[in-house]
């Protein structure tokens, strides 16, 4: 497919700005701890973008297989599983160094789809910008909190796996509507019992449904815009740079300074992502060129 630098240009700013609306939900997100905890956030978060999907999509619940409902199923699991375990590690760690820990997930799963051995240089840069967000020993970062990265970022790669199967089950915005419903639904009793009382404050309410509008349903409207007019690839590579925007949120609304160190672990880990995302493009292309 070719595009035009008349389209390209605005399809770019739409990921950016996507990224930066989520990275501005995830500090919001943070500031509202203290009052209904991560579990609480994570249920608002996944009941209000459940709500405005359902609303968005109108999914049909009848005529879809039983291999359709678990891959279904499977993706709400995932959806509670990887939010869940992101807001418990961004209770522990900088919203940069977080992003960055998820973000080995689709990177590893770059690495392994290229099928490349030089792929695996980008799994070494990617280790060595890893060691450099620990300031080379991880002394200083909270071990649960990267454990609970780690995890996120695992549950990243099962969720590009599980969106895949469901956006080739169902039509349209139905699936990630469904699914989302059932993210809602598992996450629902952990939120009730984490934020308690605060629940029925409707400021705790509004932000809420500020943090799932910035966090899922603007992002996802605006890179299914961008995805229309940039190539995957490029795609691809400017939802690498999500770290660093989320560094940069979590200094401007948080106050969350790194040291050197650590923006030198950011742009390495940044560096492999976009570096794992040609390679794997480029070896795309070449398994296809036997059969053009």
């Amino acid at each position: 497919m070719v595009t035009s630098r008349r389209g390209t240009t605005p399809a770019i700013l739409l990921v950016v700005a996507g990224l930066a609306c989520q990275e501005v939900g995830a500090s919001i997100a943070v500031l509202l701890f203290p009052t209904v905890g991560p579990l609480g956030m994570v249920m608002l978060r996944l009941v209000f973008s459940a709500l405005v999907l359902l609303i968005i999509a109108r999914p049909a619940v009848r005529g879809h297989s039983r291999e359709g409902w678990m891959a279904v199923i499977a993706f709400g699991v995932v959806l509670a599983v990887m939010n869940g375990l992101f807001y418990l590690a961004l209770e522990r760690l900088p919203l940069g160094v977080t992003v960055t820990i998820e973000v080995l997930g689709p990177l590893v799963l770059s690495i392994v789809a290229s099928r490349r051995a030089s792929a695996w240089l980008w799994a070494l840069l990617a280790l060595a910008g890893v060691f450099a967000l620990g300031g080379g020993g991880w002394g200083d970062l909270d071990p649960l909190g990267v454990l609970f990265a780690l995890g996120a970022a695992t549950s990243w790669a099962f969720y590009i796996l599980s969106s895949s199967r469901v956006g080739r089950a169902f039509p349209k915005l139905d699936g990630l509507a469904l699914a989302m419903t059932v993210g809602a639904l598992l996450a629902l009793p952990f939120g009730i019992v984490d934020a308690g009382a605060a629940l029925l404050r409707l400021d705790i309410l509004a932000l809420g449904a500020a943090v799932a509008v910035l966090s899922s349903t603007i992002p996802y409207a605006f890179e299914l815009i961008a995805l229309r007019r940039l190539p995957p690839a490029a795609f691809a590579i400017m939802m690498s740079l999500a770290p660093a925007t989320a560094a940069l949120a979590g200094f401007v609304f948080l106050g969350q300074t790194l040291v050197w160190l650590e923006l030198v672990g950011i742009a390495l880990v940044i560096t492999a992502s976009i570096g794992a995302v040609r390679s794997s493009a480029r070896a795309a292309r070449e398994a296809a060129e036997p059969l053009a």
